[in-house]
């Protein structure tokens, strides 16, 4: 299986629902809707799409993976707008000279760095990257999701050319972090079998005082936390915080 069946295979097997909840969160506390707005680790761009499509009239879509952005134009050519895609790394956004009003990160995306040093350095380059009083709104993972919930977790899946298993496994040795085992089995006609093909995924999350603390050094004030897609305070019991926060 090349990469870009793999990244087709994921944005087939996303939650839809949860690209619904996403935006809805967006509508909820972008205060200027009408400004350039960048979809930071949008992968196959469906919600940047739904994001112009509802009100969002300046979108692009930033992602590190050629394969997810060729399926981001694909999906925007068959919804009809315009998206301009941009690749390259989150923590270093060499040569990118624009500047935004929003920067929105959503399905953990930051939860996929390896360290606080990569964490920061992301903060760091959307905060120049953001006008003065410009908004970075994101999500992440939390400390129980990593601890108490993916540890064990299995989800199964399968059609008649297809099948998907995933698996879970805590990280002793590392606090708060998470591996990701992904098998696919990819019916081929021209050998009357099934290709395997395994990808190891790793997060890591970590303490709200210590996103707070990496905010504040990279320049961002008035930072909003909440949960459940903005509708909960409860951020002890949250399996996801939401952050909202400005370019100082």
């Amino acid at each position: 299986m090349n990469y870009q069946t793999f990244a087709r295979l994921y944005d087939q097997l996303f939650d839809e629902e949860a690209y619904e909840d996403w935006l809805a969160y967006a509508h909820q506390v972008i205060r200027q809707p009408e400004g350039p707005l960048l979809e930071l680790a949008g992968g196959a761009g469906r919600l940047a799409i739904m994001m112009k499509q509802t009100g969002f009239p300046e979108v692009m879509n930033f992602d590190l993976s050629e394969e997810m952005l060729t399926l981001a134009a694909e999906h925007a050519q068959e919804a009809g707008v315009q998206l301009p895609l941009i690749q390259g790394d989150m923590r270093e956004w060499s040569g990118l000279e624009l500047t935004f009003q929003t920067i929105t990160c959503f399905a953990d995306s930051l939860n996929y760095l390896a360290d606080e040093q990569a964490l920061l350095q992301t903060f760091q380059q959307v905060a120049q990257h953001l006008v003065v009083g410009g908004q970075f709104i994101f999500d992440v993972i939390t400390p129980k999701q990593t601890d108490d919930i993916y540890p064990g977790y299995m989800y199964n899946w399968h059609d008649e050319q297809t099948a998907f298993m995933w698996s879970s496994f805590a990280v002793p040795e590392v606090a708060h972090q998470i591996e990701h085992e992904l098998t696919f089995f990819m019916y081929q006609e021209e050998i009357d079998g099934y290709q395997q093909v395994q990808e190891f995924h790793m997060e890591r999350t970590y303490p709200l005082a210590t996103y707070q603390h990496l905010l504040t050094k990279a320049g961002f004030s008035n930072i909003q936390v909440s949960a459940n897609y903005g509708k909960q305070d409860d951020l002890a019991g949250a399996t996801r915080w939401f952050f909202n926060v400005t370019k100082e």
